[in-house]
């Protein structure tokens, strides 16, 4: 593994990262463009899941030989984030995400998450990490452009007042890495929750790729120190 720069705060991708829902998104995007006569496979949709939900409901009908306008394409994201909502009424903390962020409030490490995610769809993925308190969420609401767009990763770092030089950003999709070299932050890829292999998401700009939540700590020294004495 290599060494990292030991960051001043660390932002956090939620689903697919901290939450188990790559799967229910990917059903609910197959099932979406299902209803439209697309039939895609989930090796379609997993490398595209984390990116901007209009620009990948655009990518996809594309390639499919289909043109979506702006409304047909926004109408399309809506309906796979309604699909969504039903196959992930219930959801799960992938390994290792509490005790992270736990870590992290330990050693004193600001800590943020942000998603391209809708508020409405952030709030039941927040609620299955079990934290004792309410997070910091940049989501995709406060920003126009999502990922890979470095906009979500710099409203955070800039909310934490850190330099995104001395951040570190998790997350577990190559749009992840991309937005993270944008923002000029240090790319961590977790492979628990993730569409898509190391090489993949080495080759989108990971600078680490652990493969769960928990071996996050030990990159960082004070987390790694803390790890230890619990």
């Amino acid at each position: 593994m290599p060494g990292l720069p030991t960051p001043s705060a660390v932002l956090l991708d939620l689903d697919g990262t901290l939450v188990d829902t790559v799967a229910a998104r990917i059903a609910g995007w197959r099932a979406a463009y299902g209803g439209i006569g697309i039939e895609l496979t989930e090796d379609d949709l997993g490398p595209q899941i984390g990116r901007d939900g209009v620009a990948l409901a655009v990518e996809l009908a594309t390639r499919s030989g289909r043109a979506l306008d702006d409304a047909a394409a926004r109408a399309l994201d809506a309906d796979a984030g309604r699909r969504f909502d039903q196959l992930a009424a219930t959801r799960a903390a992938l390994p290792g995400a509490r005790a992270l962020l736990e870590a992290l409030d330990a050693a004193g490490v600001p800590w943020a998450i942000a998603t391209s995610s809708a508020p409405d769809q952030v709030v039941a993925s927040v609620a299955a990490v079990g934290l004792a308190t309410p997070p910091r969420v940049v989501d995709g609401s406060h920003v126009q452009r999502a990922k890979p767009a470095p906009d979500l990763l710099l409203l955070g770092a800039q909310q934490l007042g850190v330099d995104p030089a001395r951040c570190w950003y998790v997350g577990d999709s190559t749009w992840d890495m991309r937005a993270a070299v944008a923002a000029g932050m240090v790319p961590v890829a977790v492979l628990a929750g993730s569409a898509v292999d190391e090489p993949t998401l080495r080759e989108a700009g990971a600078a680490a790729v652990v493969p769960t939540l928990a071996e996050v700590m030990g990159l960082h020294p004070a987390l790694a120190a803390h790890n230890r004495t619990v």
